[in-house]
């Protein structure tokens, strides 16, 4: 299952994002966490050094790597040169799962050891000095939006992505990557305005959107919620002493977060699995290519001297029967 988490600036997403990630390994869940926020603040909130989650190998700084062994032999894809962030696979790629060991895992994955369990960590990657007025966030996450799109990911297998704050994502088909969207919101004006924008973007494709109310104090807070995104709203998580200690550095074992809020994660847990019924890999393969042909008409041809168009193999549709690995 690939999930997502949005929300505002300061909505809490990656702490929400993290113990969700804790939760699942706690229930030995195997996962795949992906930090796809230019802040970069998702291993630190797993319990990283500062110094270790700096150290995390940047997607970004293997995009070639990523490209080739993709690429596989595919032969819609003269070289990996050609390929660009939203580049579909076809018959001849390379996919992805969650479990295996391949290069892709191999250079820009790393193990985090949780209280109950292991957990694989990706990150696109900071900007750096060198990317200042030349680069935007969008040129960081296409090595996430590549792997996405060449993943088979099974019913008990979790793919857990912290997204870039507000709406940004919208701005490629990243959006239309995952099985569920779990937009975290605060019980204020601005908390809910990046729902709106979600659930009006989100409108005509599909996307299983869902609310995560956030540092909700009370009934009134509650109310609020209610009444701003109806029967989005799917659970509420209050003050956390757990939280707070975590954020000081020092978290407890995790088996003694609040229960209310334990409850909460598998409740999260459960509305994604319940996803799954509905998972539409036609869909999926379909919007894909969607995206990839508007990417390839406004930008990438002239980028890549090369008709992208070319790429898309009309006779593939990804799905979970298809072999992880396509022979080289």
């Amino acid at each position: 299952m690939k999930i997502a988490f949005v929300g505002k600036g300061g909505s809490g997403k990656t702490t929400l994002s993290s113990l969700f990630i804790r939760h699942l390994a706690a229930n030995e869940a195997p996962v795949v966490a992906v930090d796809a926020d230019i802040n970069q603040h998702l291993g630190a909130a797993l319990g990283l050094p500062e110094a270790e989650a700096a150290a995390l190998p940047a997607m970004g700084a293997h995009l070639s790597l990523i490209k080739e062994y993709l690429r596989g032999t595919n032969p819609r894809i003269t070289s990996a040169d050609t390929m660009i962030k939203t580049t579909p696979p076809g018959e001849g790629s390379r996919l992805l799962r969650v479990g295996e060991e391949n290069p892709v895992y191999e250079a820009c994955a790393r193990p985090v050891v949780l209280d109950d369990g292991e957990i694989r960590l990706m990150a696109t990657g900071p900007f750096t000095e060198s990317d200042l007025g030349v680069a935007c966030y969008h040129s960081k996450v296409g090595a996430v939006e590549l792997c996405l799109n060449h993943l088979v990911d099974g019913a008990d297998e979790y793919v857990v992505v912290d997204m870039t704050a507000g709406s940004d994502s919208f701005a490629s088909g990243l959006f239309t990557r995952f099985d569920m969207t779990f937009l975290v919101a605060e019980p204020t004006r601005k908390g809910v305005s990046v729902y709106r924008q979600y659930k009006e973007y989100a409108r005509d494709f599909g996307v299983t959107l869902k609310v995560v109310g956030n540092k909700v104090q009370g009934e009134d807070d509650l109310d609020f919620l209610r009444a701003e995104v109806g029967e989005d709203l799917l659970v509420t998580v209050g003050h956390s002493d757990w939280v707070r200690a975590m954020e000081k550095g020092r978290p407890p074992r995790f088996e003694l977060l609040e229960a209310d809020n334990r409850m909460s994660l598998q409740a999260l847990q459960d509305a994604a699995d319940d996803s799954y019924a509905d998972r539409d890999w036609e869909r999926y393969t379909r919007q894909m290519v969607h995206f990839h042909l508007r990417n390839a008409e406004s930008w990438g041809n002239a980028k890549t001297g090369a008709d992208l168009a070319a790429q898309v193999d009309p006779d593939f549709v990804l799905a979970e029967r298809l072999s992880a690995v396509q022979p080289a």
